[in-house]
């Protein structure tokens, strides 16, 4: 399966139980910054967005102080899970990462899709792919 079959079938599918309902934008993404996949509205990142959120893996906390920013837009960090899982917020909207052992799985979101919904999809693909290695 193509990497952007993940991001098609598993990402940008609709919110279970919502029909019609899906995350913004969403994509995979190597540890080194590098796109294997993405929707076609995933933000235009920068490099140094990628570091920051990696160096944010290896010391839970960096972010907090700043906001993590994607594509230039800033987000609140809030809580996630130390070397697994970062969550941003931005008005009605936010975005959750979950790092893998060699990616990046991005999930982008506005209302009506919730916070919690957007974890299930994006965690949930993240640890498969951790299940498979990747």
């Amino acid at each position: 399966m193509s990497w952007q079959t993940y991001v098609d079938d598993h990402l940008m599918c609709e919110v279970e139980g919502n029909p019609g309902q899906h995350l913004s934008a969403a994509a995979i993404i190597g540890h080194d910054g590098s796109v294997w996949a993405q929707s076609s509205t995933f933000p235009q990142f920068k490099p140094e967005e990628i570091a920051g959120i990696m160096k944010d893996f290896d010391e839970p906390g960096y972010l907090a102080p700043t906001g993590l920013y994607l594509g230039g837009a800033k987000y609140m960090v809030i809580q996630g899970e130390p070397n697994a899982v970062i969550r941003g917020k931005k008005g009605s909207g936010g975005v959750t990462i979950k790092k893998t052992g060699q990616a990046l799985v991005f999930g982008v979101y506005d209302e009506p899709v919730t916070p919690g919904q957007c974890n299930m999809i994006v965690e949930r693909l993240g640890d498969y792919l951790v299940e498979q290695g990747l």
